[in-house]
């Protein structure tokens, strides 16, 4: 466990350090995300228009992802009355994985399925935990490289609240 904590703080490091800004989306219509979610539904992020949305790029076998779920959950309900919507997307791991993950961890939030990573591309997503935070116009306005903790969720929500 230790070996993929210090290998995702290397990773998140590195990201940070060599992400230029001609890369950087904020500021910019957030990438579109569209496809099955992990129960079968079809969902895309133009669905989620008026609401702030999270789109947080995980996956189980990803360990800050596990820590950053009961966060997640507790902003929601926190939050519930501005519309929030957390939108995970699968990354780098199977569907029957992050069933179970979901399941275990009592996630309500969709998860859309990136089987092929075009999505993952579209965002520049390269580490998990990553994630994305869009205001209720679809403008993508803050990003989250690594675990989010409280103060970070705040300050981000603080730039895509109603």
């Amino acid at each position: 466990m230790l070996v993929a904590v210090v290998t995702t703080a290397g990773f998140v490091a590195l990201v940070t350090l060599t992400r230029t800004s001609d890369s950087d989306l904020r500021g910019q219509p957030a990438p579109p995300v569209s496809g099955e979610t992990l129960d079968g539904a079809t969902l895309t992020l133009a669905d989620l228009r008026g609401s702030p949305v999270v789109v947080n790029f995980w996956g189980p076998s990803c360990v800050p992802c596990r820590d950053e779920f009961p966060l997640f959950k507790a902003k929601l309900a926190e939050h519930a009355d501005d519309g929030l919507v957390v939108l995970g997307v699968l990354m780098d791991d199977p569907p029957s994985t992050a069933r179970d993950f979901v399941a275990a961890y009592g996630a309500t939030w969709p998860t859309v399925i990136d089987a092929d990573g075009s999505i993952k591309n579209a965002y520049l997503a390269l580490a998990r935990p990553t994630s994305y935070f869009v205001d209720p116009d679809g403008v993508l306005r803050s990003i989250q490289i690594g675990e989010v903790r409280d103060a970070d969720f705040e300050r981000q929500y603080g730039l895509i609240a109603p």
